[in-house]
């Protein structure tokens, strides 16, 4: 589904529970910026529930600074105020999911120059324009 990704061979994922510390186990990398796609398990099912990103070009045409890859799957706010590992935690429980498979791709490099913001966009309207909605952890873009 998500072709445009393929080029990109800087990538990963890894596997989290509820019993699990997100921060132990991302494999993520910590000098680049990228996105991120998430797949819940939950009674033998798999669903993507979530397409995150970090980084964004600023009007000067540079990357913002702001946190990496790694640092946003791990701290970035979801549900509200709280770090995603928490917050993730928190929600695995509630709908009962089993694991999320979380799928990362360094999108900004020396050799790659996509912009993760943009590419999320194209990912969320592909994921509308397939499905008829976005994600159900992603809100409206």
């Amino acid at each position: 589904m998500f072709d445009i990704l393929t080029k990109h061979t800087n990538q990963g994922n890894f596997f989290l529970t509820p019993a699990q510390d997100l921060q132990s186990i991302c494999n993520a990398p910590a000098d680049t910026h990228g996105i991120f796609i998430i797949y819940a398990l939950k009674k033998g099912r798999v669903e993507l529930i979530y397409i995150g990103h970090s980084g964004k070009i600023e009007k000067d045409g540079s990357l913002s600074n702001n946190s990496n890859l790694k640092d946003t799957i791990i701290n970035a706010n979801q549900f509200g105020k709280s770090p995603a590992h928490i917050a993730w935690k928190k929600q695995m429980t509630r709908e009962n999911i089993e694991a999320l498979n979380i799928y990362w791709y360094s999108t900004y490099n020396a050799n790659n120059k996509d912009c993760p913001e943009t590419l999320k966009k194209k990912l969320l309207r592909q994921h509308q324009d397939i499905f008829g909605s976005f994600p159900k952890w992603n809100k409206s873009v």
